[in-house]
């Protein structure tokens, strides 16, 4: 059976700050609709309008949803470093077609040591799934291009990529490398390197 892709990835970047600001909130409530109600009513993430705070609120909240009891402990306690690669984590489990990109193309590239990642190799990914899959397919040329930006940006946020194109591999710490493999080992394969096997 074929999966569907979700395509609304444009709301935000890693968005580490928000994260963050809700990581803590669940973390001390325990319940995502409280946590929720409290952000909005609150206007904790420092939004200028209450649509905003909707939208990111319930982006962050989406996201962090998919990581496990451990990951978002170590999201809340963790170095910067840790806390960027398991944001990283929490898109990908969000966005199989992200998760797909970072395996298939910016972790195969690594591995045949082809260290560089254009635009031209995500439109090539991108092209290669709108034959099979019609939700990438009905992408507008305008929000693919917005996606592709946002895509590599969050690379970039994640320190997987820098400035100039370069795949860069994680440097992981074992309580994060601990996390990672007792919630499913198969998700090392979205960071470049041949880390947790």
């Amino acid at each position: 059976m074929q999966h569907k892709y979700s395509m609304s990835f444009t709301s935000g970047t890693l968005l580490p700050r928000e994260s963050l600001v809700v990581a803590e909130l669940f973390a001390e409530l325990n319940d995502w609709d409280a946590v929720r109600e409290r952000i909005v009513a609150g206007n904790l993430l420092q939004m200028r309008t209450d649509n905003a705070s909707r939208r990111i609120t319930s982006e962050v909240t989406s996201r962090l949803k998919t990581l496990s009891g451990d990951e978002l402990s170590l999201l809340c306690e963790g170095s910067r470093d840790e806390q960027r690669l398991l944001l990283w984590l929490a898109v990908c489990k969000r966005y199989r077609f992200i998760y797909d990109f970072a395996v298939e193309v910016v972790r195969e590239k690594f591995l045949r040591l082809d260290m560089t990642l254009t635009h031209e190799e995500y439109d090539i990914f991108f092209n290669k799934k709108a034959e099979w899959h019609p939700e990438v397919e009905g992408v507008a040329p305008s929000t693919q291009a917005k996606q592709r930006q946002v895509v590599f940006k969050m690379l970039r946020e994640a320190d997987l990529l820098l400035d100039d194109g370069c795949i860069q591999p994680p440097i992981f710490t074992l309580r994060l490398i601990e996390a990672i493999r007792a919630d499913d080992p198969a998700y090392f394969a979205i960071y470049p390197g041949h880390v947790g096997a």
